[in-house]
């Protein structure tokens, strides 16, 4: 899993990392799955939103891939609770609005078939709606392309930190990497220190 891979590299730098997986479906199995294999990741059972982070979860929040999921609003909502808990954030995603990006979607189906053996647990319904009922690929085509026709630019998101009570208190980085084959988009907002 990519988080696994994550986590190995970010404690070459930082040894003492600790990651505590939440979600607001939380899949429990998966969260096992890493959790087990990895004496720094813990999780939480119960459904966490992003919108309103309970006050004893501490630390830098992090989203990968997700804030284009989110309206305006929400988005808003999101970067706001972590401002009012002086609590640092982060935010990524791996595509945008672009036609390179769009057009980067049609091999996702492709990358689909060739992943799937290697993805573990390995589960019976993944191989089925992979290869012999094509579901997987296909949604996976489909995701990809509203994904990057819903992903904030630059200027969106910062937009979206120009709407934000008390954003002078925090120190905000937003723009994206171009990478081969593709592009990240960033967000990441710190407390100031006095």
């Amino acid at each position: 899993m990519a988080v696994g891979w994550l986590n190995s590299e970010l404690k070459k730098t930082v040894p003492q990392l600790k990651i505590r997986l939440t979600d607001f479906y939380p899949n429990i199995s998966a969260f096992t799955y890493l959790s087990d294999s990895c004496d720094n990741i813990s999780y939480e059972e119960q459904p966490v939103n992003a919108m309103h982070v309970p006050d004893d979860l501490k630390g830098l929040r992090t989203q990968f891939l997700s804030l284009h999921h989110f309206k305006p609003n929400d988005a808003i909502k999101i970067l706001q609770s972590a401002v009012n808990s002086k609590s640092g954030i982060a935010v990524f995603e791996a595509q945008e609005r672009s036609v390179p990006s769009i057009l980067a979607m049609v091999f996702s189906p492709l990358s689909v078939l060739f992943t799937t053996p290697f993805i573990k647990p390995f589960k019976l319904g993944r191989v089925l709606f992979t290869y012999l009922i094509p579901i997987v690929p296909l949604f996976v085509f489909w995701d990809g392309v509203v994904s990057s026709l819903r992903t904030y630019s630059v200027k969106e998101m910062k937009s979206l930190v120009d709407g934000l009570d008390n954003k002078d208190t925090f120190n905000w980085k937003i723009d994206k990497i171009n990478t081969k084959p593709g592009v990240i988009l960033y967000l990441v907002g710190t407390p100031k220190t006095s």
